[in-house]
């Protein structure tokens, strides 16, 4: 039974055996598995470490931490003689290239490897990690993952959908939780955490399943609620080791029972899975993403035929990613030739605001970040008498040493003397960086935002449409009874208002007269007493 997956019910604190995203900078974000031993065998005493070029993390640093915290770099000694690695037990390093046969030694020192490998990593599973030693400098935010923050950091095997197409995307067709959706050209796996989040309601069970996989109910207390479909992600990829990256990054991501990715080729094969020869039941998708280079070849697939994936019962909206205007345009005559409406064309032109505290003056000097000039008249004359009084001790030969050796110094000299010190800049910086501990950095300064001056590159051209539910002569002749039935209801209803209405007109035109009043009611009624 595997764990519950950290995109639906993230934890508190950051727990082993579990994603989590370093935050090194605004746009430098690396994802890793938090392990408490080293399950690489790469051999460093602090267990399993990420290294980066803002310092080196062991995990055992971070396993256990809030989720944003701030976590401070590790002394880990990154060479050689830090590590007993797999290059160390083998006596010396492969080299790349070379003949056929030293390719097949290299092959054999692999599987060599292999075996070191995992060697080492039972010997680190049985062995204490050494504790990690703050470093100097280096530091990170540890952030729990989301499908915005996976986007930023995934390693890019294809162009990546980014989040405002794919937030746009998902608003445009309509997805909600419990929705069938299909997806082809899976590519990094982008799209595919995003569409996840947005069509889960719950772990499927075997009562919420309707004949799809048996998958087994995951640890958790989010399940499917009775008697409705669990949302699912049905995704397909052409490139077979694309695929298997993918996958193997669903199971550790805990997606496996919401997202099923297949090796499939949609132009030739369509979007009907197949298992040992025979069919499964349909898919009944009702929103459909396509990143393909030609989407208008898989929409031959995309109809309301017998064998469609799609779902009977209801509209279909569909999307294509396409980057050039040629694909737009036989993506457009496609869908036209084959029933599909509301076609229409969209690009997202996405413009990052920067929101922080401007904090200005003389107190900022050194700090990063800031504005370090006078914030008013008084720091602005401050700074110049101090200017103007090392200028004046230095045009007067005044030395540290005759400031140091007070007044009798500098009367030698024949100079009036200067009982007054200063600060040099170095003091002066490092008194200001003693105050920052006492500061609340958070609450100070003014709050202002900064929009970028360009905006982002082009993307990609989005194409919507929608397929409506298909209309029989059954459904024509249902609709019409209805219709005339709803009309029978209306004529009634309005026939007694009528008659309400005229009874109440009567009241008033009578004027308090009962008989008068009476007698128009019983004209309303046909002359029918008893009415």
């Amino acid at each position: 039974m595997s764990k519950a997956s950290p995109f639906f019910e993230p934890t508190v604190v950051a727990t082993s055996d579990s994603l989590a995203v370093l935050h090194l900078k605004r746009d430098l974000l690396t994802p890793t598995i938090l392990r408490s031993y080293d399950d690489e065998g790469i051999g460093y005493a602090e267990g399993k470490v990420t290294t980066t070029r803002y310092g080196n993390y062991p995990h055992t640093t971070l396993i256990g931490q809030p989720w944003g915290s701030q976590i401070k770099a590790s002394k880990v000694d990154t060479g050689t003689r830090g590590r007993v690695g797999l290059h160390a037990e083998r006596g010396q390093k492969r080299k790349r290239g070379g003949s056929s046969s030293s390719r097949r030694d290299e092959t054999l020192a692999g599987d060599e490897d292999s075996g070191l490998r995992e060697r080492r990593v039972q010997d680190t599973q049985s062995k204490e990690t050494k504790a990690a030693i703050p470093a100097d400098s280096g530091f990170c935010h540890l952030l729990p993952p989301t499908p915005e923050v996976w986007t930023a950091s995934l390693p890019h095997r294809t162009q990546v959908v980014y989040t405002p197409d794919y937030s746009y995307v998902l608003q445009r067709l309509r997805v909600t939780p419990g929705t069938s959706l299909i997806e082809a050209g899976a590519g990094s796996g982008s799209f595919t955490h995003a569409a996840a989040r947005a069509v889960f309601n719950g772990h499927p069970t075997n009562e919420t399943l309707n004949g799809r996989h048996s998958v087994p109910t995951k640890p958790s207390t989010q399940n499917a609620p009775p008697g409705q479909t669990a949302g699912k992600v049905w995704s397909f990829e052409f490139h077979e080791p694309r695929m298997l990256s993918l996958q193997q990054e669903i199971r550790e991501h805990g997606l496996e029972d919401i997202v099923t990715i297949t090796h499939r080729d949609v132009y030739e094969h369509g979007f009907t899975l197949t298992t040992t020869g025979s069919p499964q039941p349909p898919i009944n998708a009702s929103a459909i993403f396509l990143d393909l280079p030609a989407p208008w070849l898989a929409l031959r697939h995309l109809t309301r035929a017998p064998s469609s994936p799609l779902n009977p019962s209801c509209s279909v909206h569909l999307c294509t990613f396409s980057p050039c205007i040629e694909q737009v345009h036989r993506t457009v005559s496609a869908l036209r030739s084959l029933g599909w409406l509301d076609v229409e064309m969209i690009e997202v032109s996405a413009r990052r605001i920067e929101v922080r505290r401007e904090r200005i003056g003389l107190q900022e000097e050194g700090l990063r970040g800031v504005n370090a000039t006078p914030a008013t008249v008084e720091e602005a004359i401050e700074r110049l008498k101090e200017v103007e009084g090392r200028d004046r001790s230095y045009h007067h030969g005044m030395t540290v040493k005759a400031l140091n050796d007070g007044i009798e110094a500098a009367a030698d000299m024949g100079q009036p003397a200067e009982e007054e010190e200063y600060i040099s800049k170095q003091q002066r910086l490092q008194n200001i960086k003693d105050r920052q501990a006492d500061r609340k950095l958070y609450k100070e300064g003014r709050l202002v935002h900064r929009s970028e001056s360009e905006l982002k590159t082009h993307t990609s051209y989005l194409v919507f449409a929608v397929l409506p539910r298909e209309w029989t002569e059954d459904d024509e002749r249902r609709a019409q009874a209805e219709a005339v039935e709803g009309r029978a209801e209306v004529e009634k209803l309005e026939k007694v208002m009528s008659k309400r209405q005229m009874k109440r007109n009567a009241k008033v035109a009578a004027g308090g007269n009962k008989d008068l009043e009476m007698e128009m009611k019983w004209q309303l009624n046909g002359g029918d007493e008893e009415n």
